[in-house]
Parts: structure tokens; sequence; C-alpha cells
């Protein structure tokens, strides 16, 4: 393999094990929240339990994430530091928003979480639990921010080769944010409702002592998550229609579009020549992808072919179309899984609003679906990603030349196996750990300390 094809497959393997706790820690970090708000408002010993159950755990993966993420900051100064050269003057600027405010807010009180138990007033202590949350998903918004630029660059100049930040307000007001942050917050909040959601259908099978506890964990989780699911549902039809306007290459590989279409059909199963760019079979509903993509069932969705030939006039030479069979597959991945969740999703809230938790038939399946969010987040980020190729940022740094010039294959060969490794042998243990207190009901705080004594008050002020 050449550096370039080394450096992908370096990213890509250190960004994927990244995005797996991520959207997580996002949503799981708001479930928190709102156990320890009802605790607060209502007193009940339930809500405390939970907060301290859901909580360990959410410290936990808190933990690989950050971890994860470290990696890949140097990895912008290594292997692709002629992208950082680029773009530098604007990718730096959110970042270092991102790690200056927003994750040091969130570092900084997930701290006086953890150790505040018993220390600080249970009104700041959820307050605590809050700010982590936000703090959380204006992370996430940061890092978007930067990545929108590499999807639709604005508010730039290019001189002496490189991009020049002009205006700072038209880069964080990217109209790609609009759609991509709201996409992942209700992606990591139905993260979180399915993890809750089966792990507490597991206990509630098992019929142990805290039956209640996953009863009310069940319920919130099930409320919320209908409306999450719904509203990955929403964001990602409105991010489809805003990539046919910025990024119509991307929406014809994920379709399998070979040659424009008015009206165009949805493909429900293609099996196309990518070589030749054109179908071997495939089964269309007419008119359906006009009407998703532009809400009418008449309308023009352009194809692979009439794009490649627009793009060599505009920049020149080349081949600007992307894996094809690895977006049409990856879209159907996370469409697929996002359609059985939010049947499940349906099911879930009918039977906590039945109450008959013990007796629901269905209910063994929900551990197993812990991993349909999962693979849904790593498929649409796979989807995001690749989908732009050949462009590092779109329409004005191709991939080959973003990486270094000093990075060898053989220190390339070298960190590729040892972060797969590395990361492994680390996703290993989280999914362990994760396993072992999810299975295990111990009530103790997050720091692993033990519960305080009946004479000591942690509902007063």
């Amino acid at each position: 393999m050449d550096a370039v094809t080394l450096s992908r497959l370096q990213f890509a393997t250190v960004t994927i094990y990244h995005f797996f706790f991520v959207p997580l820690t996002l949503g799981l970090s708001i479930l928190v929240a709102i156990m320890e708000t009802l605790y607060v408002s209502t007193k009940k010993e339930v809500f405390r339990q939970m907060t301290h159950f859901w909580g360990k755990l959410f410290v936990i993966n808190f933990a690989m994430g950050v971890v994860t993420g470290i990696v890949q900051e140097f990895q912008f100064g290594m292997n692709w530091s002629e992208y950082s050269r680029f773009v530098g003057d604007i990718f730096g600027a959110p970042l270092a928003i991102e790690a200056l405010v927003a994750f040091f807010l969130e570092s900084t009180f997930l701290g006086l979480w953890i150790f505040g138990w018993d220390k600080v007033s249970p009104r700041m202590h959820a307050a605590a639990m809050w700010i982590v949350a936000i703090a959380s998903n204006v992370s996430a918004l940061w890092i978007l921010i930067a990545n929108s630029f590499m999807q639709q660059p604005v508010g730039y100049v290019l001189n002496n080769g490189r991009a020049e930040m002009t205006d700072f307000f038209a880069v964080i007001f990217n109209p790609n944010i609009w759609t991509q942050f709201p996409h992942v917050v209700t992606s990591g909040l139905t993260t979180a409702c399915f993890f809750v959601l089966g792990i507490s259908a597991y206990h509630l099978m098992k019929k142990g002592e805290h039956g209640e506890l996953f009863r009310q964990s069940f319920q919130i989780a099930a409320t919320i998550g209908i409306l999450a699911t719904l509203g990955v549902a929403m964001t990602g039809h409105s991010q489809m229609q805003h990539l046919v306007e910025s990024q119509p290459m991307k929406v014809a590989a994920a379709e399998a579009l070979w040659d424009t279409e008015n009206p165009a059909g949805l493909s429900l199963l293609t099996i196309g020549n990518e070589k030749a760019r054109k179908d071997v079979f495939a089964i269309r509903v007419p008119s359906l992808l006009s009407l998703l993509a532009l809400d009418q069932a008449n309308g023009e969705v352009k194809g692979i072919n009439q794009l490649q030939a627009e793009y060599e006039q505009t920049y020149g030479p080349g081949d600007y179309v992307p894996p094809v069979a690895i977006s049409y597959w990856s879209f159907r991945l996370m469409v697929g899984a996002g359609t059985l969740m939010l049947v499940a999703a349906a099911y879930a809230l009918l039977t906590s609003m039945g109450g008959e938790f013990e007796g629901a038939r269905l209910l063994r399946f929900f551990p197993l679906l812990i991993a349909f969010p999962f693979l849904a987040n790593s498929t649409g980020w796979i989807l995001t990603e690749v989908g732009r190729y050949p462009w590092l940022v779109f329409g004005l740094m191709k991939v080959p030349d973003g990486i270094s010039l000093n990075v060898s294959t053989g220190a390339l060969w070298t960190t590729l196996l040892g972060f797969t490794l590395l990361y492994g042998l680390l996703m290993v243990a989280d999914v362990y750990l994760l396993v072992k207190f999810a299975r295990k009901v111990t009530l103790d705080h997050p720091t692993g300390h033990s519960e305080p004594q009946p004479a000591v008050s942690i509902i007063g002020d």
C-alpha cells in the first residue's frame, strides 16, 4: 500500500474507534442529568440510585472517548501535515476553542460531579452534571464546525497556497452545521436511550431486587428514545436535502445513481459495475428519491457520470467519483439500523405505558439492540467522510495533497498496526468494564465510595 492509503486507513481506524464512544457520551450525559434533576425535584430514592448507576457507566465511557480523541490531534501535525499547513489558519480556531472552552469546562465539572457527592448541595451537584452535558455537546459542535469547513468551505481566501480565514462568523455559522450538528446530537441521545433500554431490559428479565430502578430507567429511555429516533430521521432528511446542493456526488454515490434522472427513483437494491459505472441489477421506487431530496415528485437529481464530467470541467482532469459500494452500503446500513430502532423505540414506549415490563415478549431483544445505534453512527460517519473523496477539503484540496511528505510507509505500517492493536485492547477493556458494572448493580458513587450513612444529609442545601 502507498502512503496515501495507509494514512487514510490509520485515520479511519482512529476516528471509528473514537466515534464509537462519543455519541454515548453525548447522550448519556443528558440522561444522567435528567435523572439527577428528577431526584433533586422529587427527593425519590430511586432517582438517586439511577443517577449513581448510569453515572458510573457514563464515567467509564467518557474516559475512553478522551483517550481515543487525543491521538487525532497528533495525526493532523504528522500524517496530515500538508493539510494542516494548508488549512491550519481556519481548522485550528474551532479546535482550539473546543479544547480551551468546552473540553476544559466539561472535564472540570465532571471532576466536581464525581468527587462532589455530599460535599456540595444536591442542586449544585445536579447543575454540575448539566454543565458536563451541555459542554460535551458544545464540544461536539466545535469539532463539527471544523469538519464542516472540509465539507463546505466558507469564510476564507486563498493566499500563497494556504486557506486563510476572512470571516470567523461565516465559518462558525457554516450552512452545513445546521443539519450536521442536530443529527449528531439526536444520534447521541438515541445511542444512550438504547444503551439504557438494553441494560434495563436485561435486569427486568432477571427480576432482581432493583426492579423499580430499571422500570423507571426503561420508561425515561423509552420516552426520550422515541423523540430522539424521530429527531434522527428528520435531521437526516434535512441533511440529505442539503447535500443535494452542496455535495451532489455524495448523494449520487449513496444511491448508486449513475445517470441523472428526472424524476429520480430510490434504490431498494442495486448491484452495479463500478468500473463501467452502470447497473447490473437494480430495483428502484419511481420518483421517491426526487420526493425525498427535493420535496417534489418531479425533480432532477444529478447522476455520477454527469457530475464527473461537470467536475472535470470545473477542477480539471481526474477521478471525482468516491467508492460507490462503500457509500451505497454504508447509507443502507445506517438507514436500516435507524428504521429498526424507530420501530423498537415505539414498542418500548407502548410497553412502558402499559407497565407490563416483565411480561413483554420482545423485551429479550433489547440487549441486542444496543449494537444498532453504534452500527448506525459508524456507517453514517463512514458515508460522511468516504463520500467526500477525493476531496480532503471539498473543491480546494484533494486527499493525496494533504499527507506529510516526511512520513515513511514503514512508519505508517507500524503506527497503523500499533493503534489498531492498542485501541482494540482498550475497546475490550471498555466493553468489559461496561458489561461488568452494567450487570452488577452497585449503587455507590461513581468514585467507588460507599453510600453515606443515613445520618448524613444529601438532600438539604
